[in-house]
């Protein structure tokens, strides 16, 4: 009855532990996509703001970028002064 109890024990604190490394999970996909919902909104405008023909590559790239330099960096005008350069340079018209 004891190795019952115990067994069970350790395995209700291992679905425990392991929903909550799922929990964590969900959450930085959450604030990932988030950001490149608002990202890829930004970019948009900006292209039209510019007059230049908005493209979803460009787009996509671009807001990749800005999330990986904004993770190093945790600068928002760092990240998006670098991302704005690299796009420039590999997409120019």
């Amino acid at each position: 009855m004891r190795l019952i109890k115990k067994e069970i024990f350790f395995l209700l604190n291992f679905l425990i532990l392991l929903n909550s490394f799922n929990s964590f999970s969900l959450g930085q996909t959450k604030q990932s996509s988030i950001i490149k919902l608002f990202c890829l909104q930004s970019v948009k405008q900006e292209m039209l703001k510019a007059e230049l023909a908005y493209s979803e590559e460009i787009a996509n790239e671009t807001c990749e970028c800005y999330y990986e330099e904004f993770t190093l960096t945790s600068s928002h005008e760092d990240a998006k002064k670098n991302c704005r350069l690299k796009a420039k340079d590999k997409f120019k018209s």
